[in-house]
């Protein structure tokens, strides 16, 4: 993994500074500088408050509390969290509760961070959610690949048993991780049984999931804000954010900056406090990678723009899954890109034309720009090839890379030009500065 991209024990250092305003996933870390065990959780926050959920799924006091709270998903597409709640409570007979921490985007250590410092708040939000909608079980999927990740979750578990905490079972997977094992129909397809690949066709998961069982997916940073939204309420919860995407979020910084780590922020914050959260810039910028690598390269000069899907929407960007990346001038924006689409390519899910031989075509262009080679046509091709991808595959996973490729080539398109007609320039000689992990082979999906 390359240097830049923090690590849980990089994101500890850089972190524990002081309780910044308006921490709060975060805050027990903030304050003492180290995990929280279960003891210290419940001396915190005390047992999970779960007599609001619990024999409630026509009432749904809790549900209607994360509602009123404005809550969205922290996994990327930014869904309602009471509205997947209520599909699944809204379903006949038991359910099925999903952790998903695989988080696949290279660039983001945000839900690996959390459940490094404060594993309790994502379990309990997945025993509140699991009583909410009728649900006896919670899987919680973590990564292959990290073996002290799943032995402090597996400890953590074996503290709340022992505690007769829970009255829901929690048991722990690792899960093959390539790039799509963490879209929420894999998981579900791997629980099954299956490969750890997307399902395109319905039925969806609310509706037969798991075990032929209605199913509910959350992310684990979108448990941990529903387990405080259960215990301080929806006018606390908005007491910071904007009116309209209130709370905070976790954001992780890296690239060209002093101190890259795991920051927890309000939406609404821009996109340079950010920056300066995680230290600074080392170095003059020419972009950031924003939302990880189905995001969007941003222009410096757009550093202002709020951490809001409003304000974002407006350059054509979301926040994704939190990731920012810095982006040097003395970096080469289309070799970073390049090398990106490549690994994409490389990790799609095989199962549509648009993954199987769009993706590899739009690689191939790009990896031919990013290496200065002459081709009056390559321009035109790529603009072409990468328009066709979106909304034609039987996942997101094509959309993702087309939205990174047409990006790229409007904010790098000074660079564009050198690469046509001069040749790759200078800067595409640099050492990589994007983290993009090698690709893994199709058996690896199970």
């Amino acid at each position: 993994m390359n240097s830049s991209a923090p690590t849980p024990s990089a994101a500890y250092r850089t972190t524990a500074t002081g309780t910044p305003a308006g921490a709060r996933l975060l805050a027990g870390w903030y304050d003492t500088g180290r995990p929280a065990d279960l003891n210290e959780h419940l001396l915190r926050y005390g047992p999970p408050p779960v007599a609001m959920a619990r024999g409630h799924r026509h009432s749904m006091p809790l549900v209607r509390a994360v509602e009123a709270a404005g809550l969205t998903g922290r996994g990327g597409a930014g869904f309602p969290t009471a509205a997947k709640l209520r599909a699944v409570a809204a379903r006949r007979g038991r359910a099925v509760v999903v952790v998903n921490a695989m988080e696949s985007e290279p660039p983001s250590r945000k839900d690996q961070f959390l459940l490094a410092v404060a594993p309790h708040l994502v379990l309990d939000g997945a025993v509140l959610a699991a009583e909410a909608v009728g649900a006896d079980t919670v899987h919680i999927c973590l990564p292959r690949g990290r073996p002290a990740q799943y032995q402090q979750l597996h400890t953590a578990l074996g503290d709340r048993g022992r505690a007769r905490l829970d009255v829901v079972s929690l048991l722990l997977h690792a899960l093959p991780h390539t790039y799509v094992s963490s879209e929420s129909t894999s998981l579900v397809r791997w629980l099954n049984g299956g490969e750890a690949r997307p399902l395109g066709n319905p039925p969806r998961s609310h509706e037969r999931g798991v075990a032929r069982l209605p199913t509910l997916v959350h992310n684990a940073e979108t448990l941990a804000h529903l387990a405080l939204v259960a215990r301080y309420g929806p006018d606390w919860y908005r007491q910071t954010g904007t009116s309209d995407e209130p709370g905070t979020t976790l954001v992780t910084v890296s690239g060209a900056v002093a101190a890259p780590g795991v920051l927890e922020v309000a939406l609404g914050t821009p996109l340079a406090t950010l920056l300066d959260g995680a230290g600074g810039p080392t170095e003059p910028l020419r972009a950031v990678l924003l939302g990880g690598f189905a995001g969007v390269w941003l222009p410096a000069g757009h550093l202002h723009t709020p951490l809001t899907r409003h304000d974002l929407a407006e350059l054509g960007a979301a926040p994704g899954a939190c990731a920012l990346v810095a982006l040097p001038r003395a970096a080469c924006g289309l070799t970073e890109t390049a090398r990106v689409l490549a690994y994409l390519a490389a990790h799609s899910a095989r199962q549509c034309g648009p993954c199987r031989l769009g993706l590899p075509a739009v690689a191939e262009d790009f990896a031919a720009l990013a290496a200065g080679r002459p081709d009056p046509d390559l321009l035109s091709r790529l603009h072409r090839r990468t328009g066709l991808l979106p909304d034609r595959g039987a996942c997101r996973h094509p959309d993702g890379a087309a939205r990174l490729a047409a990006s790229a080539l409007r904010t790098f398109a000074d660079d564009v030009d050198h690469h046509l007609t001069q040749g790759a320039c200078p800067n595409a000689r640099r050492p990589p500065l994007l983290p993009v992990p090698p690709a893994e082979p199709p058996e690896a999906w199970r």
